[in-house]
């Protein structure tokens, strides 16, 4: 088929057609700054030491070399780790979705008395805190070191997060929840069956953001954890790369550690971001959208 007769008519004008010439070639160069280090680290995660060393690692792995992932994937602890990583991700992300989601509806509704205090205690938050040693011993005299909750009670409420889908939820339209109230509906009602199926593109987001956090994070893990068998996979790793640096600075063939030196950073790096580059192209499509409703007023 055709098209339409009106498009027919339409033609591209020669200034047009060279801002999308233009245009194309930009994005294109954008894509290739973006991925070029990733790539790079990919092929240097299957180069040999001496290859890295000497610079000759571009996009394509030298020398190819899997010592350190075989080091790695066949140590039972990291599996351990892995999965500690998996719940703790899982959990921190549900509990803090709970907790922002509650939070942002309530000091949403310009009806609820003290939403002014409440808003500013949520964003005092984001330039003040206790402090390393008192956020220490807070979690100490509450029972909670060497638990799953030192990492995911402390850090339950992003502020940038709750602020975001405050917005959000300010621009629904107040005439739903008015013909929800009409219907019978409480305020329980209305949240669960009509705003949040309404919210699922900011949802997406904040779970995207939450999980990516929990993810990476590992500060916490090990200022509250001292049993290796509780650590996220983000600390396995770090010690991972202590472990070969310390090797390498006291003396080249130091044990097999030493060997995979040079490379054990890029395939620490590489194991970390996988399972989050696996998971993105699944929520993408909400990405943009759902920021972008809870960041412009309408």
């Amino acid at each position: 088929m055709g098209r339409p007769p009106a498009a027919r008519g339409i033609q591209e004008s020669r200034t047009y057609r060279a801002f999308r010439v233009v245009n194309a070639i930009v994005l294109l160069g954008v894509v290739a700054v973006t991925l070029y280090p990733f790539v790079n680290i990919v092929a240097q995660s299957f180069s040999s030491e001496g290859a890295i060393s000497s610079g000759q690692v571009n996009l394509w792995p030298r020398g190819f070399n899997v010592d350190t992932y075989r080091v790695v994937l066949g140590d039972d602890m990291f599996w351990t780790n892995y999965k500690n990583t998996v719940v703790y991700t899982v959990v921190a992300t549900a509990v803090s979705m709970v907790l922002t989601t509650s939070f942002a509806y309530a000091i949403s509704k310009k009806h609820l008395k003290g939403r002014t205090v409440l808003i500013g205690i949520a964003v005092f938050t984001m330039f003040f805190n206790g402090g390393l040693i008192p956020n220490y011993v807070l979690i100490n005299e509450l029972g909670m070191k060497n638990t799953m909750w030192a990492i995911v009670l402390p850090n339950a409420i992003s502020v940038f997060n709750l602020l975001v889908m405050k917005a959000f939820f300010e621009n629904l339209p107040e005439e739903l929840e008015e013909a929800a109230a009409i219907d019978g509906l409480t305020t329980y009602g209305t949240f669960f069956r009509i705003v949040l199926p309404l919210s699922k593109a900011v949802l997406a987001t904040m779970v995207l953001f939450y999980a990516v956090s929990f993810w990476n994070s590992w500060f916490s893990a090990f200022l509250f954890l001292d049993r290796a068998e509780l650590y996220p996979v983000t600390v396995y790793l770090r010690n991972m790369i202590a472990g070969a640096s310390t090797a390498t600075s006291i003396g080249g063939g130091a044990g097999e550690l030493a060997q995979v030196a040079a490379n054990i950073q890029a395939v620490t790096m590489v194991l970390t971001v996988l399972p989050i580059v696996t998971l993105y192209p699944f929520i993408q499509k909400y990405f943009v959208s759902g920021v972008m409703l809870g960041a412009v007023k309408g």
